[in-house]
């Protein structure tokens, strides 16, 4: 019979766990202790089992220690995710460290002891361990969970952190002091354990609790018993309608909020990228807007987050913005923003300068990460959509901690040299540089226009390969879900769980506009900037061919139309997209789609050619108007029969009949554009058919680094027709 919780959600299954082996016992515990945020941030805490195996070598059995490795997240983690290392190994590294004569925290050979992990692994398994390792390998029980719950962190995070713990959990909960998770924090819990034999766990000040048991099931139950009990002792205390000291300011409503924000999104964008591209995410939840709107916020914002794993994705402190929904206006607030931007950089300066060590990593962007808006909420930044959710989820985390230990007590945050070197730490460091090279539009949001089929779906593949954050734009809606939907499917929703609205969004987004409306253009670069706080680059393969009759003709209203879509269209998503530029500051491109028939007078197609012929001069204009902010470059295709919008099946007969090829009305579609592809094909100077992934690689190579010095250029992907080329 399961167990009922009202702060945490108890989820284990007696039947399911039974179907189970050892390993993958701890991997179930696992995935549903990380599945409740309440109990866990999105990529925190650690779980292990010591379980006997047979060695690969001898075939003796041996104890081995499976231990989430580094970098895992609890809620997703499989098998792959963990590290496997002989328990034996491990203790016996122990003289290693403490017959060192510098032994101790923060000593060069509790660093080096991480190093020495992976010559304890256990069957090649190729998972890093992580630095919480001996945490897990020093503790003699079978079954040990660490964890970042929120009503423990709060505990952790009070003034009197120790007596509180001691009545709350009397005996069965240890407490001890801060100190930086390694090897010399594994002896610690090691001499609590022999100490306090009855002991069930221990309280880490500034930090969580890790707490272990000799089953599976009883050491998940006694987790969640811990956090239960936490929570249980906040609850009693809440101060309900004045917590953080009760509001200060009221929140907008959700239309004002959002006009508010797509104004000043992408300048605030631009002031936070000045070292690195940032992505952004919006969270305004009623938790979130309760602080922002708090008489405390100001105090406790500067007070900075507590659990190491808040501060390293939050950093030190946020930036908070005393601006007033109710009298203030949009100027006054990017004056505030941009203000604070520059301040919160100086400060960060200090602080690096005050706090660093000899051997100090150099000093990383120092724009803030988190800020804070009262009536709006926060915006979160981050290399990516999946880093800034992150960082959003852990800034609600450190609130609810705040509001817990305000609750209880005080809230106090890590002393900034100890921040600092959580922050610094050359261990985090060497993480860092070993990730691999950014690809080319990492930290980049691009429009694709025209992305539900062809040459834009193929183009939202191409620059998405590239890392890119892909805006799937189209006037059919299902297209352009379905293109975004295939990039989801390939590359995932990414971690984190924050977000408000369209920006709780994953790496693409799919929207419908209309390019002949300037509204529905308007509302298409709003959509994008609330999703992830601006634009880069915007490539726009939409357009529009309307078949004449056999004299050639077509009516007027006709000739609108195309002149609608490939010329003025082209100039309106130019427009506004010049002006979220403008607001961020940062370089961007863009490539507009026009077509060889430009540059070739022929009959039947009179208003395409002319209008391509326009866009062509258009791309000119345009680059002269935007320089020196953004490069406009355009892509001239020709006859991309493959998986066109252009080339339905009735154009495509048209056309077989028209040039007296072979056909029957029973082949399919795509036999009947094959023989239609390969026709136009022959008439090139390469003779190979123009599919829409050679013209994509030119849109993904114009709007990219690689011709950062060029523009006003028209590139032509056609084969090789010697009538187009330039005279």
């Amino acid at each position: 019979m399961s167990k009922t919780y009202k702060h945490v959600n108890y989820l284990w299954d007696d039947a399911k766990a039974d179907s189970l082996d050892e390993v993958e016992k701890l991997i179930y515990r696992s995935n549903i202790l990380g599945d409740d945020q309440r109990i866990t941030n999105t990529g925190g805490g650690n779980t292990s089992a010591k379980i006997i195996e047979k060695d690969p070598v001898t075939g003796e059995d041996v104890e081995v220690l499976w231990v989430k490795g580094s970098g895992g997240d609890l809620r997703t983690s499989k098998k792959a995710n963990f590290a496997s290392l002989y328990q034996d190994k491990l203790i016996n590294l122990q003289p290693l460290y403490t017959n060192n004569p510098e032994s101790g925290v923060k000593t060069a050979i509790e660093d080096y002891m991480v190093g020495m992990y992976p010559h304890c692994t256990f069957n090649n398994n190729p998972r890093a361990s992580s630095i919480d390792t001996p945490l897990h390998s020093f503790i003699p029980f079978k079954h040990v969970d660490h964890m970042h719950p929120n009503s423990v962190i709060a505990l952790a995070a009070c003034k009197n952190s120790e007596a509180l713990t001691k009545e709350i959990f009397g005996d069965d909960i240890i407490w001890t002091p801060w100190q930086r998770p390694g090897f010399d924090l594994g002896l610690q819990l090691q001499e609590i354990c022999k100490k306090h034999p009855n002991a069930k766990g221990v309280l880490l000040a500034g930090h969580g609790i890790i707490n272990w048991a000799d089953d599976n099931k009883e050491c998940y139950d006694l987790s969640l018993d811990l956090i239960e009990k936490a929570a249980e002792y906040i609850e009693a205390r809440d101060k309900g309608e004045m917590t953080f000291g009760g509001a200060k300011y009221t929140s907008l409503d959700e239309e004002t909020r959002d006009d508010v924000l797509a104004q000043i999104l992408p300048s605030l964008r631009g002031l936070v990228s000045t070292e690195k591209k940032m992505i952004g995410t919006i969270h305004s939840d009623d938790t979130i807007l309760r602080f922002v709107n708090s008489q405390d916020a100001d105090r406790l914002s500067k007070l900075g987050t507590s659990c190491p794993d808040h501060f390293l994705r939050t950093k030190i402190q946020p930036l908070y913005v005393d601006w007033d929904p109710a009298s203030g206006d949009v100027a006054e607030l990017k004056r505030l923003l941009a203000e604070g931007v520059e301040a919160y950089k100086a400060d960060y300066q200090t602080y690096y300068e005050t706090c660093k060590r000899d051997n100090s990593p150099a000093i990383r962007p120092s724009n803030p990460s988190i800020c804070l808006i009262p009536g709006i909420g926060m915006v979160a930044w981050g290399k990516n959509k999946s880093e800034s959710r992150v960082t959003a989820e852990f800034y609600n985390c450190a609130l609810e901690v705040m509001r817990g230990a305000e609750a209880m007590d005080e809230y106090i945050a890590l002393p900034q040299q100890e921040a600092f070197d959580i922050e610094y730490w050359l261990l985090e460091e060497a993480k860092l540089q070993r990730m691999p090279a950014e690809k080319e539009f990492a930290r980049n949001v691009v429009v694709v226009v025209g992305a539900g089929s062809g040459i834009g779906k193929s183009t939202a593949h191409r620059v998405a390969k590239e890392g890119a954050h892909v805006v799937c734009v189209d006037l059919n809606a299902e297209a352009a879900q379905s293109t975004a939907d295939e990039l989801i499917e390939i590359y995932g929703h990414g971690i984190g769980v924050s977000g408000t609205g369209i920006s709780k969004c994953g790496p693409a987004i799919a929207l419908s506009a209309n390019i002949t409306d300037r509204e529905s253009i308007q509302a298409m670069y709003k959509q994008i900037t609330l999703a992830y706080g601006g634009i880069d680059n915007v490539i726009v393969t939409a357009g529009i061919f309307v078949p004449s009759d056999t004299t050639g003709y077509i009516p007027d209203e006709k000739w609108g139309l195309t002149f609608d879509i490939n010329v003025k269209g082209l100039f309106m998503v130019a427009d506004e997209g010049n002006k979220v530029w403008k607001q961020q500051g940062l370089k961007g491109s863009l490539v507009l789609t026009t077509s060889v028939n430009a540059a070739v007078a022929k009959r039947g197609s009179l208003a395409y050619d002319t209008s391509k012929a326009a866009a062509n001069h258009l791309i000119r204009e345009l680059a002269v108007d935007m320089a020196p902010l953004v490069r406009v470059n355009g892509l001239a295709p020709a006859t991309v029969v493959k998986g066109s919008s252009m080339f339905p099946r009735d154009r495509v007969i048209g056309s077989l009949a028209k040039y007296s090829i072979e056909y029957s009305e029973e082949w399919p579609t795509e036999k009947l554009r094959n023989s239609l592809a390969e026709f136009y094909a022959q008439r090139t100077l390469t003779k190979e058919p123009i599919t829409p992934e050679d013209q994509a690689e030119c849109a993904y190579v114009l709007a990219s680094s690689m011709l950062s010095k060029s523009t006003g250029q028209v590139i032509s992907v056609d084969g090789g027709l010697h009538e187009a080329f330039l005279r």
